[in-house]
């Protein structure tokens, strides 16, 4: 699967020049001239590195970064800021905002490539402390997405936690009411019967196409996440 990087840049020209180098390393690009868009893209879709330039348009670069390490679900994001600001200062400045990499313009492409895949190499490591699997299942837990036999799978927010409490306790066998405590949290009060709800929904999110029901209901007690049925 090819990693996306969403570049932020006012440039035109150093723009294009930017996502041609990147698209002919095979990342897919997605771009933003200014803050304004560069927000509205993140909320949409959360990348796997972001590139931005410190001078763009309102909300600069600087603001960026810190409004991506605020955001719980963009926090982990790798960061890298492009600037003509050589400055040991304004590096300073510029790696305090939250960003992970500072490269001075101009710099060569070959540069830029080798930045970026340095970085995701390094968020890679830590990607198996982000991540739950079991079976064919995958839990990206920094992107929050979710998929079964590579294919992505939607779920609604209690579907993820509930999906998510499972994955880190495979083939053992939860009562609802233990369901409701781990998932929804001690002293709020729901119905049972909601977490059978949510079991068939979750179900019928994961269970796709012919592959077999992998949420196991063992009777008179409660539910596991088990493939050995």
């Amino acid at each position: 699967m090819r990693k996306e990087i969403l570049i932020i840049e006012d440039d035109e020209t150093l723009l294009s020049m930017i996502s041609y180098n990147i698209k002919n390393n095979n990342f897919n690009v997605r771009e933003a001239k200014n803050g304004e868009d560069a927000l509205l893209l993140l909320k949409e879709k959360t990348p796997d590195l972001v590139l931005i330039d410190w001078m763009i348009p309102a909300p600069s670069g600087i603001e960026i970064c810190k409004s991506i390490r605020r955001n719980k679900n963009t926090k982990d994001l790798p960061i890298i800021i492009l600037t003509a600001r050589g400055e040991e200062e304004d590096k300073v400045k510029g790696l305090e905002s939250g960003a992970d990499d500072y490269i001075v313009k101009p710099f060569s492409p070959i540069e830029l490539i080798a930045r970026i895949n340095a970085l995701l190499r390094r968020y890679n490591k830590s990607f198996v402390e982000s991540s739950l699997e079991y079976s064919d299942i995958v839990m990206d837990l920094r992107q929050q997405k979710v998929y079964r036999s590579k294919k992505k799978i939607h779920l609604g927010p209690t579907e993820f936690k509930l999906l998510k409490h499972f994955l880190e306790n495979p083939q053992r066998v939860f009562q609802r009411e233990q369901l409701l405590d781990n998932v929804w949290g001690h002293g709020i009060y729901v119905e049972l019967r909601t977490v059978d709800t949510h079991i068939r929904r979750l179900r019928k999110a994961i269970n796709i196409g012919k592959l077999p029901n992998i949420i196991r209901t063992v009777r008179s007690f409660g539910y596991s996440l088990d493939s050995n049925q």
